[in-house]
């Protein structure tokens, strides 16, 4: 019986897909194909459909980066207070690593609702303006982190509403400066 070749033999029939063409380097097997058909990401979409994703997809990703944000950074600054806290009341061993623990779920807790909350009302604005409107720019993100500000703060009196909402204006208006300044000057003249 023959011995199948190896990959070293010179005359293998597989020899032919062991080599690249080009820079590439040597291949396997099963590996035999040319890698420029895939060397970027191709999605399937429907026609007519634009290649980016639209308000309502970044919406999930937004508001679940803002809940996983606000909760590090709230248990960052648990972790601070209990130490402190901890160390003032003289506390040790397993009744001080609980309240640490107790510190971290509180401030962590509540700051990634808070934030997930802002995040929800944004993402909820600027999918409502991005429909209304028929487009999506920046003008729907300086009125939706507005609107945030505004309702976000509309318990809290007239004075701090509109604090909330000049808030939110100016973060959006910065974020855009940012991202899109050349876009927003072209927009304006």
């Amino acid at each position: 019986m023959d011995n199948p070749p190896s990959f070293a033999d010179s005359d293998s029939p597989l020899r032919s897909l062991i080599t690249s063409k080009g820079n590439i380097g040597v291949k396997s097997p099963y590996l035999n194909f040319d890698s420029d058909y895939v060397s970027k990401p191709e999605y399937i979409l429907p026609e007519g459909a634009s290649k980016q994703r639209g308000r309502f997809e970044l919406a999930f990703g937004q508001i679940g980066a803002s809940v996983m944000i606000g909760a590090g950074v709230g248990g960052t600054a648990g972790i601070y207070n209990g130490l402190k806290q901890t160390t003032l009341a003289g506390q040790t061993g397993k009744l001080r690593r609980t309240q640490l623990l107790n510190h971290v779920m509180k401030y962590g807790s509540s700051n990634a609702n808070t934030l997930g909350v802002l995040a929800v009302m944004y993402s909820s604005f600027g999918v409502l303006f991005s429909y209304a409107r028929g487009t999506d720019d920046e003008l729907n993100t300086i009125a939706a982190a507005t609107a945030t500000g505004f309702l976000y703060k509309s318990t809290s009196g007239l004075r701090k509403c509109g604090i909330g909402g000049a808030l939110g204006l100016g973060l959006a208006s910065i974020y855009c400066l940012a991202t899109s300044g050349d876009r927003l000057r072209n927009m304006l003249e």
